[in-house]
């Protein structure tokens, strides 16, 4: 044990682990292989209430299963959370043949361990009379964090491997987040540039020795990533962009220039401010992968939007589609600023439950929606109002959001053009229907906007000759579908399937029962017979399992079947699955879903 200041104490294990004493009680900085245990006593301390862990890596973490005995309660980063109490998943998920993805979260635990809470960015927890505040500070992993505390009347940053030494870090290599990038080089620079205006008296890494000169030592290391982005030719316009990370488009209408989709501000004279789309804010590249430890949203330039254009309040949010990169920081937007969450009706349920649906680009939390917008009515916020019309293509689920500001008449699409705003931008599994562009060119031309805005691209000033261009395309996309497709005699839709089955995904406790709703299309043109017959694994038990009805022709059915899992098995993503017969033609098994069994200690992780 080496003392650092009257209650704060090091251990060096395979990582560094930090012990606070509170009278004969300590919390744990990191865990290590846990030997830290065996010295406590040396410096007055009986029991460990809780161990706070800044990132997932096996050198930090490897002996917590010791921990979880003593009944110790384990806080990880709300990021990294499945690579704790689900690790088995992430182990049989992960891509190792054939492999792109540079990140380190192979070097996880080996098994999982049951936590006891998660550490979202931003929160306070206050333990043993101490207070603890999480700054998200991406860089050695996507989701790495920094703990802030006072002890001893000092300032302290425990960084976990954000910096190692003045201008070092532990690993290069955990910077490379994809296949030769540097994103989290990029990342590291803007959690050390936000760390540098927390008044830290003294950094205190997961590897290397305390720092008690912080700002010269975080300088140090921002300029020699600079240099090295530099000559890589990665993200020239870094520091350009945390200084202006938002460029007015009219005097009270601003642009997110630093996220991966567009986010659009509109400014009120009250100093209120209303986002439209929310999803990652300032990033320096994206993660290989899609898992959560792949994707993190941060509020890392709403101080400067403050600053910048005198807002006081993030008051509202309202999404154009439910796509992660729209809504992904839509909850720690609201825990942290208190901002409402506006959804439009034919969504909402998406974001606030999301593992029912069968659908790309979910995000991975439950989103709680305030208020619920009707379409085609005009709604009040502030001094605007606000016009929201139903806009499938991109997907199914999405609005065009009209308002007039600064007397242009703006319209927000979200992502349902690309590039110069005139190319499609469908995706089949959005659940994309093949008349969908000629229905968005319509609207359009009905409402004439002045500006387009939408998610990846620069805004589009809106002429006669665009809006012609736009329903022409339109038109050609549908017949080009009508040519390709055998709609004339069976007609599954562009997405070519003839069931589908909600919850998409479901967890349920061995010996319990769950229901799911099966709806089912006739895809001729007369009234068949369809039937379709529920599959499970064996010894499922179902009420309902086979169901035939006389449907008119294009029309769907639906039924519910309730199901029961057998007792005693545990069991990740079980699939079943509706065949499906209409009149003499047997479709077979065109939908399946999701089912995770789990027993009451599994129930206990999965937080």
């Amino acid at each position: 044990m080496k003392q650092i200041s009257q209650n704060l104490f090091l251990y060096e294990d395979t990582c560094n682990v930090y012990v606070i004493r509170s009278g004969d009680q300590g919390i744990l900085i990191d865990f290590g292989a846990g030997d830290v245990m065996a010295h406590l006593s040396s410096i007055g301390v009986n029991q460990v209430t809780d161990i706070l862990m800044t990132h997932h890596h096996r050198d930090q973490a490897q002996g917590l299963d010791a921990a979880v005995k003593k009944d110790i309660r384990i806080w990880v980063p709300h990021t990294e959370q499945n690579l704790f109490h689900s690790v088995n998943e992430h182990w049989k998920a992960r891509e190792i043949d054939n492999n792109y993805n540079m990140r380190q979260d192979r070097f996880s635990l080996l098994q999982s361990v049951s936590l006891y809470g998660t550490l979202k960015d931003y929160s306070t927890h206050h333990l043993n009379g101490i207070k603890f505040t999480i700054l998200p500070t991406p860089g050695h992993t996507i989701g790495s964090i920094t703990i802030l505390a006072e002890i001893d009347g000092m300032n302290v940053a425990f960084t976990g491997d954000l910096i190692y030494a003045p201008g070092k870090v532990w690993s290069m290599s955990a910077t490379q987040w994809s296949y030769n990038g540097g994103e989290g080089i990029a990342l590291s620079v803007l959690s050390l540039l936000d760390l540098k205006d927390r008044n830290i008296d003294i950094l205190l890494p997961s590897h290397g020795q305390a720092m008690i000169r912080p700002i010269e030592a975080i300088d140090l290391l921002i300029d020699r990533f600079t240099e090295l982005m530099k000559e890589r030719k990665q993200n020239p316009r870094l520091f350009h962009l945390k200084e202006k990370p938002y460029k007015q488009i009219t005097p009270h209408l601003l642009q997110n220039q630093t996220s991966m989709a567009n986010s659009y501000v509109l400014l009120s004279s009250t100093g209120k401010a209303l986002f439209i789309d929310f999803g990652y804010d300032f990033i320096g590249g994206m993660a290989a992968g899609a898992d959560r430890a792949s994707r993190r949203p941060w509020l890392y330039t709403l101080n400067k939007l403050k600053e910048d254009f005198n807002v006081e309040n993030i008051d509202v949010v309202i999404p154009t589609h439910y796509h992660d990169d729209h809504v992904a920081g839509m909850n720690i937007l609201r825990d942290v600023e208190g901002t409402q969450v506006w959804c439009p009706i034919n969504f909402s349920n998406i974001l606030e439950e999301p593992k029912k649906y069968n659908l790309p680009c979910l995000w991975y939390d439950p989103i709680k929606v305030d208020k619920t917008l009707p379409l085609n009515k005009k709604i009040r916020w502030e001094e605007y109002e606000f016009t929201l019309y139903e806009q499938p293509g991109h997907t199914l689920y999405a609005v065009a959001i009209a308002f007039e500001v600064d007397g242009k008449r703006v319209l927000a699409i979200g992502d349902q053009y690309q590039g110069d705003g005139d190319e499609y931008n469908y995706v089949y599994g959005n659940e994309f229907r093949i008349n969908d562009y000629i229905d968005s060119a319509d609207l359009y031309k009905s409402l004439k906007p002045d500006l387009l805005i939408s998610g990846h691209w620069d805004p589009v000033q809106v002429t006669e000759g665009y809006l012609q261009k736009i329903a022409e395309k339109g038109k050609n996309l549908e017949e080009l579908h009508r040519d390709l497709l055998p709609l004339e005699t069976i007609d599954f839709g562009a997405n070519g399937f003839g069931a589908t089955i909600e919850p998409y995904q479901s967890i349920v406790e061995a010996g319990e029962s769950f229901s799911i709703t099966v709806e089912i299309k006739n895809p001729f043109q007369d009234e068949h017979m369809v039937t379709g017959t529920i599959i499970t694994p064996k010894d499922w038990q179902i009420e309902n399992n086979k169901y035939g009805e006389k449907v008119a022709g294009n029309m769907t059915t639906n039924f519910t079947a309730t199901i029961t899992v057998p007792k005693g098995v545990i069991a990740f993503r079980e699939r079943i699955a509706v065949d499906i017969t209409v009149g003499n033609q047997h479709f077979g098994q065109h939908a399946e879903a999701l089912v995770s069994i789990i027993n009451e200690e599994s129930r206990k992780r999965g937080i």
